[in-house]
Formats: C-alpha cells, sequence, structure tokens
C-alpha cells in the first residue's frame, strides 16, 4: 500500500501564484475544453468528408483508433508524466500545478479538467505527430476521436468528483479514480477507463473498495 498523502476536503485549493493574474488563469470552468475542441472535432470531421472525400467506414474507423489512442496516452501521461516524482524543489512546485494540487484538493472544481496552456500545445504536438505518422487524410478523422477521447475524459473526470451516479458503469468508473485519490496513488492510473490498468498491472490489487 502506497504512504498515505495529504488529502484535504475543501471545495477550494490553496493559492498557487502570488500574482492575481496567474492565479486567475490557474482556475478552469469545466466548460472550457468544451468550446475549445468540440470545433477541432467538427472541423476534422468536416475535412474528412468534404476535403479528403473519406468513405463512412474508413471515417468510422479511424474515429475508432483515435479514442482507442486516447485511452493509451491518458494512461500513460497519468502514470509516468503527472505521477513523476521530482527531487528539485523547482521540479516540485512544476509537478504541485500540474496534478499534485489536484490530490491534495480532489474536491475543487476550479481545478479538474486540463487548463488551455497545456492541453492547447499538447494537441499541437500530438496532431503533428500523427500526420507524420499516418498522413494528412488519415489524421482528420483520427485526431476527431482523439480529442474526442480527450474530451470523454477531462468531461468524465470532472462528473466522477462531482456527480453522484445510479448507473453500474459509471458507479465503477467512479470507485476506480477515489480509491486512487484516497487509498492509493501508486495504482489506478485510467481515469476513463481501467483497461490499461489491467494491461500494465496497475489495478488495484489489495484494495477492498467496500472498505
Amino acid at each position: 500500500m502506497a504512504e498515505k498523502l495529504f488529502v484535504s476536503n475543501a471545495q477550494e485549493s490553496s493559492r498557487m501564484f502570488k500574482s492575481n493574474f496567474y492565479e486567475a488563469f490557474s482556475k478552469i470552468h469545466f466548460t472550457v475544453p468544451i468550446f475549445l475542441f468540440v470545433p477541432v472535432v467538427a472541423y476534422f470531421i468536416y475535412l474528412s468528408i468534404v476535403t479528403y472525400h473519406l468513405s463512412a467506414l474508413y471515417i468510422i474507423l479511424f474515429i475508432a483508433a483515435g479514442i482507442f489512442a486516447w485511452t493509451f496516452v491518458e494512461y500513460i501521461l497519468h502514470r509516468f508524466l503527472f505521477h513523476y516524482k521530482p527531487t528539485s524543489e523547482f521540479g516540485k512546485r512544476v509537478h504541485f500545478v500540474f496534478h499534485g494540487v489536484h490530490h491534495d484538493y480532489p474536491n475543487d472544481k476550479n481545478r479538474l479538467v486540463m487548463a488551455p496552456a497545456v492541453s492547447v500545445p499538447l494537441a499541437f504536438a500530438f496532431y503533428y505527430s500523427f500526420r507524420y505518422l499516418i498522413g494528412e487524410a488519415y489524421v482528420a478523422p483520427f485526431f476527431s476521436g482523439f480529442v474526442m477521447g480527450y474530451l470523454f475524459y477531462d468531461l468524465s473526470h470532472y462528473a466522477i468528483h462531482h456527480f453522484s451516479f445510479n448507473n453500474g458503469f459509471w458507479n465503477k468508473i467512479k470507485q476506480h479514480h477515489m480509491i486512487h485519490h484516497y487509498r492509493d496513488h501508486d495504482n489506478g492510473y485510467g481515469v476513463s477507463s481501467k483497461f490499461w490498468d489491467l494491461i500494465f498491472r496497475t489495478d488495484f490489487k489489495d484494495v477492498n473498495p467496500n472498505k
């Protein structure tokens, strides 16, 4: 069992920046990714149909592949980047801003979804990487699916922390993530799915979810 971290049930996290300007931009409403990335999804689906004349089958297959690719990226980012443990004071500070604050204050609704200062550069980096690998035409539906996967992750992450569910599927996802937060932060890196936790054996082994 991992060493227990500080976890506050406060509805707001501690101040992160002395500057009021930087502090304001560190708080992100959960609808921001919707306004930023739904047009991106629509644009690339439009390109798939109108510009590249891809068949419906190809569009569906590449969208599904993009969604699946996101689940893997989500797992890798969460496990190896967000849970990287720096030793320098500067590294610890950067880690706290990126992800540590969420683990210390998991109920802060303004620091749950990914900040555009991070998500937008990452989107550009992934798009051009995928474009290099699979080409300009096929990357359009693939990237649409990839962004859909990201949106599902960000919005489901918010819902997991702030909504109650009566659905068994959502209850299992929420339970998985809550164990990660409150009982074993060294396992359970999947948020929208625990598929890769099962593949890489980072699912919870010694935690009884009913306790």
